[in-house]
Order: C-alpha cells, then sequence, then structure tokens
C-alpha cells in the first residue's frame, strides 16, 4: 500500500494504523527439545532460527508504523498477553475517558471480556480493514441467561466446574451469542482441613 501512495505521488507514512495496534507474536507449535531443563529457551532459540526473515519484518514493522506495538514471541500466548499487559480497560485521552475494545483474529479473543472490555474475533480482513479505520458493522448477537445456584459439594473442584458449564453451553448453542451469568453468590466457606 505504501508503495502504491508513493507512485501516485503521496506521502506513503499516510498508510498507517488509525488505531492502536498490539501485533501478538504467538509461539509455535513445534517442540524439537523435552523433558530438559533448558527446553524452554532450546526451542525459543530453534524458533528464532527458523523464522529469522519474519521476525526481522515485524521488527522493521513495529518501527515503521506508529500505534502500532509488537509483543515478540516468548511473551505468552496471545489471550493472556491481552488479559496480563495489553487490556487497557479505560483510555485517558487529554482528560476524555473512554471504553477500550479489541478486536481480534484469536479464536479466545473475547475472554478480554471478563476485564470489561468488549473483544470482538474476527477474521484478518476484517482486523485489517479496522487498523486502517474503516467502521465494523456487525449483528448485535443474542443473549444467553445462565442462573447459577447452590454450591459446589465437597470434591468438585473449580475446574469441574467449568467443564460442566462449558459443555453446557455447547449442548446449548452459543456460539455468536453473548452469555450472561448471574445468580446469589453461595454461602461458601473456606476450611482449613486438617
Amino acid at each position: 500500500m505504501r508503495d502504491a501512495m508513493k507512485k501516485l505521488g503521496s506521502d506513503p507514512k499516510k498508510i498507517n494504523p488509525l488505531v492502536p495496534v498490539d501485533l501478538v507474536i504467538d509461539h509455535s507449535v513445534q517442540v524439537d527439545v523435552a523433558r530438559s531443563e533448558n527446553a524452554i529457551q532450546a526451542n525459543m532459540e530453534l524458533e528464532f532460527h527458523r523464522n529469522k526473515e519474519r521476525f526481522a519484518f515485524l521488527k522493521w514493522g513495529s518501527s515503521a508504523f506508529h500505534n502500532m506495538l509488537v509483543v515478540p514471541p516468548g511473551s505468552g500466548i496471545v489471550h493472556q498477553v491481552n488479559l496480563e499487559y495489553l487490556g487497557r480497560v479505560v483510555f485517558n485521552t487529554d482528560g476524555l475517558l473512554y471504553p477500550d475494545s479489541v478486536v481480534g483474529t484469536d479464536s479466545h479473543t473475547t475472554m478480554i471480556d471478563g476485564l470489561g472490555v468488549a473483544g470482538w474475533g474476527v477474521g484478518g480482513i476484517e482486523a485489517e480493514a479496522a487498523m486502517l479505520g474503516q467502521p465494523m458493522s456487525m449483528v448485535l448477537p443474542g443473549v444467553v441467561g445462565f442462573k447459577l445456584t447452590g454450591k459446589l459439594r465437597d470434591g468438585v473442584t473449580a475446574t469441574d466446574l467449568v467443564l460442566t458449564v462449558t459443555q453446557m453451553l455447547r449442548k446449548h448453542g452459543v456460539v455468536g451469542k453473548f452469555v450472561e451469568f448471574y445468580g446469589k453468590p453461595g454461602n461458601t466457606k473456606l476450611q482449613k482441613s486438617d
């Protein structure tokens, strides 16, 4: 795009993200070294060696464009990085406060909703269009209510609960919908066991 802009006699630097863009370079799924103390380091070195050209291009992009942050591999998986480092929740621009939102291409983008940040999962072309300031249209999704009652029996873990709820939601069909959890908090008390 910058080359085309230059050919048209305009400033190629005008091709730039209009909104803040955080590009998280996730880990690869290839594992060469396992069961050793230096496995993670050895695998990272191999990944950087294999993807040297790609990573050099991404490093160039992080300095060539304004409003763009490239998070290198080895920082964590993308939705973890979104939750722990990138989710701003509220922006403050010269005293004007407005809520954060995320348009992401990772299937777990909507996990950011847990912080109160509206997260939308989209395809790559839609994400690129949003970066360049194009409006995103979407149908307001339906809402599925999930009522929580009672408390967990002894021996039932939080993981058991999450897996059961996930199974129930999948069976109900909640893809493309908001899920709203509600109910009275249980009277569960932490008890010390001997």
